[in-house]
């Protein structure tokens, strides 16, 4: 009895000296932080040449862990990105084509939503013995059969639609909704991005003895534009009031991911932890978000609605201040995550893409994405992406070369475009219908996109 003491408390006293604790250690299994921002604009963080905005942290956990440069998302706005991101496959594959903002006359309201058949990483996660929450933002359905709770995650505090106010006194937008909680911490709100890294860093206190995920679903730096007073007075020499509290905002994001990681680090569970940091798509310029060098917009199948700021950070196995150049997908995260915790990897799209980034294979994850979304759909095929909508020739652009995406090269590589239209349409005809359809008066703010000069080079100072 002595020794086997002796035995437990060298072992007690190594897990201290190691920063972690006795249970994280003798459960090889990760724990999993999903960091999600809402319509960040990909030039808005030091990482990717912002010279307004200070995201120290966001850089720090970047140069912890790698940046991909070319990371993607499936889709150009919110709910169906998240029902893509959520489940590990691309979301057009079982219908959730479109934003959940209503629903057109003929559609049945209790499709109005992630479909139930669909299996979330929460309930891949879950199977194999993890704890799960999902603190902020869902927009994956409101009707019970889609709420969180049923969908895989054991703890949720946040609300069901596609925003929130940011303080409790603010009215309007439709975004005044009680915050719903289902483990008994405070419902009130302070200022939400505040109290979304408290509620992340009190997720991680309290489950720091067992493997974890935790989806931290920022609605920051999406609409309604409200800054805390101490925030904007850091950004009081940007002249354009909307710009001035867009990088207030992201700036409190960027002290809250600050909040995730430390309480990862107080409770010794870091080391043994992949984060992940994206936006759910691209940030809209007419809430001055800036996505430069990239052209297009939030609603857009240009690069400026589906590229994304993309970094995972895991101590563990991959190298520190590495940026991957190959292009990844957010239908990646599940893939990874899974694979890491020894989880069900079935029907997922995704690769697991730690061989890729910790540089054990010079393969590409991906030689060929597609996206659908409504009006358009596109095609990228090694550095070539091609986009079709309704009104015009195709566009072909050579990313290598036009990552602005100026000229169009369907008229100079014909049989390139025919083959990508093809390959395309064959896809196309082959997804089900939408289970739900937002309104039609999207589709012209949708196409004007296509018409737009965006900036594509950053806003001074």
């Amino acid at each position: 009895m002595k020794h086997y003491t002796s035995i437990k408390y060298l072992l007690s006293s190594l897990c201290i000296l190691s920063g972690n604790t006795y249970a994280q250690v003798n459960n090889p299994k990760p724990n999993i932080v999903l960091i999600l921002a809402d319509d960040l604009g990909y030039g808005d963080l030091g990482i990717t040449g912002s010279k307004q905005i200070k995201t120290p942290n966001i850089d720090a956990l970047a140069a912890n862990g790698v940046f991909c440069n070319t990371g993607y998302v499936t889709s150009a706005v919110s709910s169906p990105s998240r029902a893509g991101l959520m489940t590990g496959r691309n979301q057009v594959e079982f219908g959730h084509d479109n934003n959940i903002g209503g629903n057109q006359p003929g559609f049945d309201s209790s499709f109005l939503g992630l479909p139930v058949k669909e299996q979330t990483l929460a309930n891949r996660l879950k199977n194999s013995g993890y704890v799960t929450g999902l603190i902020g933002k869902w927009h994956l359905g409101e009707e019970d059969h889609f709420h969180p709770v049923n969908r895989g995650f054991d703890e949720f505090w946040g609300y069901l639609g596609g925003g929130h106010n940011y303080f409790p006194t603010k009215k309007g937008n439709g975004y005044n909704t009680d915050i719903i909680c289902n483990f008994g911490a405070s419902t009130k709100v302070s200022y939400i991005t505040d109290d979304k890294g408290d509620q992340c860093a009190s997720f991680i206190d309290r489950h720091k003895e067992e493997p974890f995920f935790l989806f931290a679903s920022f609605n920051a730096p999406h609409a309604p534009l409200q800054a805390k007073e101490s925030d904007l007075a850091k950004y009081k020499h940007i002249k354009d009031k909307r710009r001035r509290t867009y990088c207030a905002m992201v700036d409190c994001l960027d002290a809250n991911v600050a909040k995730i990681v430390q309480s990862l680090k107080d409770n010794g569970v870091y080391e043994n932890t992949i984060i992940f940091f994206l936006s759910d798509n691209g940030g809209p310029t007419y809430m001055t978000a800036c996505n430069a060098p990239l052209n297009g917009q939030k609603g857009c199948l240009l690069e400026g609605g589906i590229r994304v700021p993309y970094i995972v950070s895991y101590p563990k196995m991959l190298p520190a201040n590495t940026q991957y150049q190959n292009a990844v997908s957010s239908l990646d995260i599940a893939a990874t995550s899974c694979a890491l915790a020894g989880a069900d990897t079935t029907g997922l799209e995704g690769v697991n893409l730690v061989p890729f980034l910790a540089g054990k294979t010079d393969q590409q994850p991906h030689e060929l994405l597609k996206w659908r979304f409504t009006i358009s759909a596109a095609i990228r095929y090694g550095n070539y992406k091609l986009i079709r909508v309704p009104d015009r020739f195709p566009l072909l652009f050579d990313l290598s070369t036009d990552i602005g995406e100026k000229k169009n090269l369907v008229f100079e590589k014909p049989q390139l475009a025919e083959k990508l239209l093809k390959q395309l349409g064959q896809w196309d005809i082959s997804l089900p219908h939408p289970v739900f359809l937002e309104g039609a008066q999207y589709k012209k703010s949708q196409l004007l996109n296509y018409d737009t000069e965006f900036q594509t080079t950053q806003p001074e100072d």
